[in-house]
């Protein structure tokens, strides 16, 4: 069953108050347009071009010489009936594997990222993607990293249930809207009935009994990862362990090289599709998480940081495709940017339950590749790979708060190389 809806107040959690707004609204209102240009930072961030950790994809396997599984598509049943819909109307859909043995009863969910369409026009091409509808979505798909079931490369959650929600609406699993009509196209933004929708059909088929759970999302799933962190939590057994996972998924308000806040005002045509940035959600959240994060997040840098319109010279482009090619003076200047990270998540060090992992890697998403989730060469902080640190948090074996010190101190990062910045 979909998680009861909390009570609206002003103590309410922002997610909470971020899906209420979404069911409301009309198409362009004046008072959810005046709401939503104080959000429009979000909307860069969240442009995010669809690559999670592509460049190191065909790795996966090499740590242990077996190919990765292959899990076949199930798309959402009656999802026109439901109004479970992607961007272009098709059915939404999911990859589940069985658990088996111990893992029986565990459940993995991971949210997919791949950033969010900031008009019309961005959401018309989604809808001939893979990020907007199913008709063009592979009928099966790898499992690496944390979804691995190859004990040696995911020794914590390798035999669990385990279930990749594909993307498709554009929104971080988040907007629930009246159809849209532009020029004779139709769009849909159901992200929450999506998620709705995926979940009801989970519960039946286990989740409800689940004796642990773990939400997980990368990038713009890392995104809905805080924002449906607590509703997960409802859905479960109150006896069950439940906690969250976002990678990747932390972005931030800052100033670009050029002293602009360039998310609060390059997309001026961001209305409809908006979110909170997580330094405020995470104020909010009352079930525990787990914030995995670079310290040099490549997306962030290339995009928020240093965004090409703020950099007529060119300058800062070699810096943007490749860390090691950065000056002295722009390393200063992502050292600053380090700095906004660990003042965005101080908050997060009071919480007892909660877990940190910032290493200091110029990269985005680490982990769904075996090669930075858990392998012999992958990136360790305090002689811990990620999958260590995250297992030790999920199972309370200690505590977690690992902040990497200053690039470039750490040889075992995997640090991107870019032939070009990823497109907007």
């Amino acid at each position: 069953m979909p998680p009861p809806s909390p009570p609206s107040s002003a103590s309410a959690p922002a997610s909470h108050h971020l899906r209420l707004w979404l069911r409301r609204r009309g198409r362009a209102g004046a008072a959810g347009a005046t709401f939503a240009v104080a959000l429009l930072a979000a909307a860069l961030l969240l442009t995010l071009s669809y690559f999670v950790s592509a460049p190191l994809a065909s790795e996966h396997s090499a740590a242990s010489g077996r190919s990765p599984a292959l899990v076949g598509l199930t798309l959402v049943r009656r999802a026109q009936e439901k109004g479970a819909l992607c961007l272009d109307g098709s059915a939404p859909g999911y990859h589940l594997q069985r658990g088996s043995g111990t893992g029986s009863q565990s459940w993995l969910i991971h949210l997919e990222g791949g950033g969010w369409c900031r008009n019309l026009k961005s959401c018309a091409s989604r809808q001939r993607s893979i990020l907007g509808s199913s008709r063009y979505m592979e009928r099966q798909v790898e499992f690496t990293g944390i979804l691995s079931d190859d004990k040696s490369q995911n020794p914590d959650f390798y035999n669990w249930n385990k279930v990749k929600i594909r993307y498709c609406d554009g929104a971080s699993f988040s907007g629930n809207v009246k159809d849209e009509l532009q020029n004779g196209t139709r769009f849909f933004f159901r992200g929450q009935r999506i998620w709705e929708t995926v979940m009801n059909e989970l519960v039946f088929k286990g989740l409800r009994n689940a004796k642990q759970a773990f939400l997980t999302g990368c990038s713009a799933g890392g995104l809905a990862t805080y924002i449906h962190c607590d509703a997960f939590r409802a859905l479960l057994p109150k006896g069950s362990r439940v906690k969250c996972l976002a990678d990747g998924g932390f972005f931030l308000d800052v100033e670009d090289i050029s002293g602009k806040r360039t998310m609060q005002s390059f997309y001026s045509d961001v209305v409809r599709l908006q979110c909170f940035f997580p330094r405020e959600i995470v104020k909010h959240i009352a079930n525990p998480v787990f914030i995995l994060n670079p310290a040099y997040d490549a997306w962030q840098v290339q995009h928020a940081l240093a965004p090409e319109a703020s950099d007529p010279q060119h300058s800062w482009l070699d810096c943007r495709l490749d860390i090691a090619k950065c000056s002295s003076e722009q390393l200063e200047i992502l050292q600053g940017f380090r700095k906004e990270l660990h003042d965005a998540i101080r908050e997060v060090m009071q919480k007892r339950d909660w877990g940190f992992y910032i290493n200091s890697c110029f990269v985005h998403c680490q982990s769904l590749n075996s090669f930075t989730w858990h392998s012999p060469t992958s990136p360790r902080v305090n002689n811990k790979s990620i999958a260590e640190a995250v297992g030790d948090w999920f199972f309370d074996r200690r505590e977690v708060k690992e902040i990497d010190c200053e690039y470039p101190c750490n040889p075992t990062c995997h640090n991107l190389v870019f032939a070009k910045p990823f497109k907007i």
